[in-house]
């Protein structure tokens, strides 16, 4: 993996399939993991705590992120110091808001101040950053999770967004910025650029990574050949 040319942005790999997870997790690179349960359920997970133990066992060293279902304020504080209590090293996805639009900060802030390591997520607006900053400052380190190709879906750069949220977060060290849901490998490079501190990368993006600083010319040879090759394999005639 080219990772080697990036200058500070970490990658977490994003999923639920457990096979694929555990071999990441002997690659070096990867400094995190991150699942959420819409991936869980597309990989067929039925069995929440106990998908979440079988990666535990095997991932001790670095972040792993599990997030509450429950859309019930009290009933998020349960979830989330359950899913606190499985390893030392989970960091507990809150949404900003629940379902009906109204902000979590104050759980936010109750989890943070008992020690919980949060990773707070769906994030799209600056104003929600620095709520969420303010909310979990006292607590230990924790992320906050912008997601960048949602912002880019409606047309918008997420770059000033990101850049913006850097500044807000700026005062709070311990507060660690993730681009989530990127679109494209050129992502990473973008994140890299302005100094996000983390970056989550699906497991067909992160094949992509070998062909960071690839030269351009060979790249199209590849291509063209790609072309031909498929042509004749598939017996087209003209």
């Amino acid at each position: 993996m080219a990772d080697d040319k990036l200058k500070t942005v970490k990658i977490f790999a994003d999923g639920a399939d457990l096979d694929v997870m555990l071999e990441l997790a002997g690659q070096a690179e990867i400094l995190g993991f991150t699942t959420n349960p819409t991936l869980m359920r597309q990989s067929g997970v039925t069995d929440y705590e106990g998908f979440a133990r079988k990666l535990l066992e095997r991932v001790t060293d670095r972040p792993v992120c599990f997030e509450v279902f429950a859309d019930e304020h009290s009933e998020m504080l349960r979830q989330a110091r359950l899913i606190a209590s499985w390893g030392s090293n989970v960091y507990v996805k809150v949404p900003v808001t629940d379902t009906h639009g109204a902000s979590t900060a104050a759980v936010l802030r109750d989890l943070a101040l008992s020690g919980v390591h949060l990773n707070v997520t769906a994030l799209m607006t600056v104003a929600q950053v620095e709520l969420v900053s303010a909310a979990i400052a006292d607590g230990p380190s924790a992320i906050i999770s912008v997601f960048a190709g949602r912002i880019a879906d409606t047309g918008r750069d997420p770059i000033p967004l990101m850049k913006s949220a850097l500044e807000k977060m700026a005062p709070y060290p311990k507060l660690e910025l993730l681009w989530a849901s990127p679109r494209e490998i050129l992502n990473v490079r973008q994140a890299d650029a302005i100094g996000v501190h983390i970056i989550t990368v699906t497991p067909q993006l992160l094949k992509k990574l070998a062909t960071f600083g690839r030269d351009l010319n060979a790249f199209s040879l590849e291509t063209v050949r790609m072309f031909h090759s498929d042509a004749i394999t598939a017996g087209y005639i003209l």
